[in-house]
């Protein structure tokens, strides 16, 4: 079993490869200037990086007056990487390379048929397929990271007891020992705001800044903290506590059991906008959505975000009264967190493109000495393959963390 994080011993190696994954492709003379070391021995480390074959060179940069330097770029094709997503409404597997390039991909339904011992057999499977049409070996494989729907507990691999999971078998479900004794790879699992994170970060060529604030929209709300490179933890695994924020002292009642009443994710979520739409669908006011559904329960997302493209006028107000809730929390966050970039991912940001800007724009409005201080807002780069893409990224961050 490739034990990645045994990979590199010398600290030193360590903070060079990632120094070379930072920039991308990057001088041996910046590599000098940046890390502080002597020639000897970044010649040494480079070296050793080179004969190990996680570097790799690529050709020469442009002279400034001597011989032109030579570049290097970490290696995409040194090992492989697993990526599995566990969420509410489905299970993603995706195969990257160590450039987090995709290779492969498989989705699961989370319906009722879909319980651990299902997955983790079908999951076993499309590894191998997805690996077979690559032309790469199991033994290529670094790893596999999960990205799940907590709670859960990281260090020892196990999913404890997530709500609304529509298959039995979802609690205590010790997935770390089961999939390494199926796939004969090391397996990490974090909660799946984390690993999001963790591959937004990983997927940027040359991210600069040290602490970051992650926010998944979607069936609920889960946020990630990130400082110089580092995912920020708690006491316990706490990625949907974020959602329990109160923004309304005698709010709505909790729709999830043990919840807040006035809690944020009472007001922002795809269960509240759902909830909110069949109502108007039942009053009759919006012609649109009587169309597109042919009763008010089958009402879903999808149906919504075509209303809204469309402009109907009840699901403008319904995307913008949310969104004015979402910035309200986000500058709660802000005004507590000062995160120097915020990245927003999940179905509300990435699919809605009012919903975006109108809480980002609340969302400054409300941070305060917002002259002084200019928190930036990006949207997921990884998109829908945030979560899985980013498990993909716990395994490579092993090698530098």
């Amino acid at each position: 079993m490739l034990l990645i994080h045994e990979l590199i011993a010398n600290p030193k190696a360590r903070e060079i490869y990632f120094t070379v994954r930072k920039h991308g492709t990057v001088s041996k003379q910046s590599l000098l200037d940046e890390s502080g070391l002597t020639i000897s021995t970044l010649t040494r480390i480079l070296d050793e990086l080179l004969s190990m074959e996680l570097l790799v060179e690529v050709g020469f940069g442009e002279s400034t007056g001597g011989r032109r330097p030579t570049l290097y770029e970490t290696n995409p094709a040194y090992a492989y990487l697993l990526g599995l997503e566990i969420s509410r409404t489905h299970a993603k597997l995706v195969l990257m390379d160590f450039h987090l390039q995709l290779l492969g991909e498989y989705t699961w339904n989370m319906d009722t048929a879909l319980t651990p011992e299902h997955l983790m057999e079908s999951l076993h499977s499309q590894a191998l397929q997805m690996l077979a049409a690559a032309s790469i070996d199991l033994s290529r494989v670094a790893g596999l990271g999960i990205g799940a729907v907590g709670p859960l507990d990281r260090r020892a691999g196990v999913i404890l007891n997530p709500a609304r999971f529509a298959a039995p078998g979802w609690s205590q479900v010790h997935i770390k020992e089961q999939l390494e004794q199926r796939l004969a790879v090391p397996v990490y699992l974090d909660n799946g705001a984390n690993t999001a994170l963790l591959g937004e970060y990983w997927a940027s060529s040359n991210r600069m800044q040290h602490h970051l604030l992650y926010l998944h929209a979607g069936i609920g709300l889960r946020s990630a903290i990130m400082n110089d490179g580092r995912l920020l933890y708690g006491m316990i695994d706490t990625e949907g506590a974020v959602g329990q924020m109160i923004i309304e002292g005698s709010g709505l009642p909790p729709h999830i059991p043990g919840g807040n009443a006035g809690a944020w994710e009472s007001y922002v979520s795809i269960h509240t906008l759902e909830r909110q739409a069949r109502e108007v669908w039942r009053l009759g006011s919006s012609g649109l959505l009587r169309s597109l559904a042919e009763s008010a329960e089958q009402l879903e997302f999808a149906h919504l975000i075509e209303a809204l493209h469309a402009r109907d006028p009840e699901v403008v107000r319904l995307f913008h009264e949310m969104a004015v809730y979402c910035g309200i929390g986000l500058a709660n966050l802000i005004n507590i967190l000062h995160p120097e970039e915020v990245i927003l991912g999940g179905p509300l940001f990435l699919a809605a493109d009012d919903f975006y800007q109108e809480a980002t724009r609340i969302a400054l409005e409300r941070t305060y000495y917002r002259e002084q201080y200019n928190v930036r807002f990006t949207r997921s780069r990884l998109g829908e393959r945030s979560v899985a893409a980013g498990a993909c990224a716990m395994v490579l961050h092993q090698l530098t963390n």
